[in-house]
């Protein structure tokens, strides 16, 4: 499923969370491939202490790294399935 496009600046700072309402985090940053531009993960500060119930991927900054594959939909918050997160 293909998103809209949204700017960085958009992105950055909205609170992330499931489909079912569970919250994981903010937007601290987005990681993609450099030669295709590729989104590959959101950076999320200030992980919920839900985020251990799933099996992500931290930062060594105990940041959560969420696959972009998971996001559903970007509007006043990003939504994720979390399906796709575990």
């Amino acid at each position: 499923m293909a998103l809209d496009k949204k700017p960085f600046n958009q992105i950055i700072g909205k609170l992330v969370v499931t489909k079912e309402g569970k919250r994981i985090g903010l937007v601290k940053d987005i990681t993609f491939e450099t030669r295709t531009g590729e989104l590959i993960q959101l950076v999320v500060k200030d992980p919920t202490p839900y985020t251990k119930n799933l099996n992500l991927e931290h930062t060594k900054d105990k940041e959560v790294l969420v696959p972009y594959n998971a996001i559903i939909a970007i509007g006043d918050f990003v939504v994720v399935g979390e399906e796709d997160l575990v």
